[in-house]
């Protein structure tokens, strides 16, 4: 068999029962693409379970979505036709696995989508497509199946028709062919019919053949998500995927959210001569000219075109856990392979996705809603508008453990981090660095830089806390500094007649990276920073570890950012403890 000189992505989708599964597996059989011996198999099988054959028990593979009728999860098959390889994800239909539905979509070129002739448009159908064109996919193919059960009727065919691109033209989306068939019968699927004279069109074979590639990816700017870093003896690897663009040997590469810039020194090969460049869909790994610290979920690119850093941005998403996406909840987000905590700032809009009418909703999404919102993210992310470089712009919502919504990145927003940020990524990249590096500061000291900010009311008792720190951290063999605001406020801020003002906090938060730089731990302790200006702190030192500490008399609510609430004691020894293991577990201590 020659090879395919090219690889296209469709996903199959349609309702339950409408033929999704029968007209793949006909498609399969009809292409010559089964492996050997499968048909016999699958027939078999339907002997043994007392059922008569059908064309879809050839593509539901698992004995356990045959017995009960429906697709469960999203498969993936490959066929080659006419020096094309098409790798087909069949997208469950069942509403209750429509979150599989779209991982399948997500990853799609194209897509086909299946209506029974005799039940007609159904919630499904039209959801389907609400999720395709939120999805961006723009080539669409719409088979109007089980044309032996209405007769081969045109006129059911055209009310259909007509219905189903009305809607989809809503979504400004134009299918490309809507073709009727009838996958058991094998009409118009792989050839053309001789029950259906009226139809001039081309075959369902023949729409996928006419699908054109998406725009290659190499043409993007350069994206690749670190998805882990490989230490092995000197060298560190970085490994993961090129999205889009071309990683080369010499380039001058930036890593965001962190702001940390390198040269890129080599690309790995694995029993191979190493090469100059990497593609776009290429895995790989790659060394620096220096050792930095990189962590998984940054995004490397180019300095003349990096992603967008931000902590608000507005997107589209559509929900489908079994409980409601609810404002001020907190949730996990996962975009490439960063992950963070993230909530819902704001309801913009809630659309109906079978009606596409308004929905008045300001507090909470319902499993199956599509929405306008604005999310804030806890710490800086990395991305993209969608609109832009779609892999970069598109996101699920975590929920415990199971993947519960998702939606694509509509525009990033401003906050009050925004000026702050983009200083600290003009100093970065503008940073005349030294001869040592961070890494190899850290290998000496034993454990990386970091700051601990205590935070409390007067007497709570946090200034004797924060020297204690001090003194067992030196007495440990670390690196610590004792930071007290009112000591920058005597010598680097006296010029400042407004202690509580936001250049007093760049300043602090300034001279605080460059002892993290440094490598040292900085233990902070006043009472002059709200809890918004601590936030601007941790904006001047990202990607530097912060850890918050409350002291307090009494047991009370904690401040927003706090990652530790303290209850101050005659023996402060627990609490020095709890705040080292804390430590550990942020990675500034190993």
């Amino acid at each position: 068999m020659t090879e395919a000189s090219e690889r296209l992505q469709v996903v199959f989708v349609g309702h339950v029962d409408h033929g999704k599964s029968t007209l793949l597996g006909r498609l399969y059989a009809d292409t010559g693409s089964l492996p050997d011996g499968h048909l016999e198999k699958v027939r078999q099988i339907c002997i043994r379970q007392g059922k008569p054959f059908e064309y879809a028990f050839l593509f539901d593979a698992f004995l356990e979505e045959q017995e009960q009728g429906i697709t469960i999860d999203t498969a993936r098959t490959f066929f080659r036709w006419h020096n094309r390889q098409y790798l087909i994800l069949d997208a469950p239909g069942h509403k209750e696995f429509l979150k599989n539905m779209v991982s399948g979509a997500a990853r799609a070129e194209a897509a086909v989508l299946i209506i029974d002739a005799l039940e007609g448009v159904q919630e499904q159908s039209r959801r389907h497509g609400y999720l395709l064109s939120l999805l961006g996919i723009r080539q669409l193919t719409v088979v109007v199946n089980k044309m032996d059960l209405v007769q081969y009727r045109q006129a059911a065919f055209e009310e259909i028709a007509r219905s189903y691109q009305r809607f989809l033209r809503e979504l400004h989306l134009e299918p490309a062919h809507i073709i009727p068939a009838s996958a058991r019968e094998g009409d118009n699927v792989a050839c053309a019919s001789s029950a259906m004279p009226w139809y001039h069109g081309p075959t369902l074979l023949e729409s996928l053949a006419a699908f054109g590639k998406l725009p290659v990816r190499s043409d993007q700017p350069l994206r690749f998500p670190v998805q882990d870093v490989y230490k092995f003896d000197a060298r560190r690897i970085i490994a993961g995927r090129v999205e889009t663009g071309e990683l080369r040997v010499g380039d001058t590469v930036v890593f965001s959210p962190s702001n940390k810039s390198s040269v890129v020194r080599s690309i790995e090969a694995f029993n191979a001569e190493p090469p100059q460049t990497a593609g776009a869909g290429r895995c790989t790994g790659f060394t620096l000219n220096e050792q930095i610290f990189i962590e998984r979920g940054e995004i490397v690119s180019r300095q003349e075109t990096p992603p967008e850093v931000c902590t608000r941005f507005r997107a589209n998403v559509f929900w489908m856990g079994s409980n409601p996406l609810r404002r001020g909840s907190t949730y996990r987000l996962r975009l490439t392979t960063a992950e963070v905590e993230m909530e819902l700032e704001e309801i913009l809009s809630v659309t109906d996705a079978v009606s596409l009418a308004r929905i008045t909703r300001s507090e909470h999404l319902e499993k199956n809603d599509v929405a306008q919102v604005v999310i804030k993210t806890r710490k800086p992310l990395a991305l993209d508008r969608f609109a832009d470089i779609d892999v970069t712009g598109r996101f699920v919502i975590v929920d415990g453990c199971d993947i519960w919504g998702g939606g694509i990145v509509m525009e990033p927003l401003k906050d009050a981090q925004e000026p702050f940020r983009r200083e600290a990524r003009l100093r970065d990249l503008q940073w005349r660095a030294g001869e040592v590096g961070l890494a190899e500061r850290g290998e000496r000291n034993g454990h990386h830089p970091g700051i601990i900010l205590f935070t409390g009311e007067r007497g709570s008792g946090k200034a004797r806390l924060a020297r204690l720190l001090e003194r067992r951290l030196f007495s440990d063999g670390r690196q610590v500094y004792l930071l007290d605001g009112k000591n920058l406020q005597m010598g680097l801020c006296s010029d400042l007649s407004d202690w509580n003002g936001a250049e007093m906090v760049r300043r602090f938060g300034e001279v605080a990276q460059v002892l993290l730089r440094a490598g040292l731990i900085v233990v902070s302790t006043t009472n002059t920073f709200s809890v918004s200006e601590h936030q601007i702190i941790r904006t001047l030192v990202h990607p530097h570890p912060v850890l918050t500490v409350h002291i307090s008399s009494c047991e009370e609510e904690l401040p927003e950012q706090t990652d530790l609430g303290l209850v101050t004691m005659n023996d402060l020894t627990p609490a020095v403890e709890c705040i080292l293991q804390k430590m550990t577990e942020l990675a500034i201590l190993s």
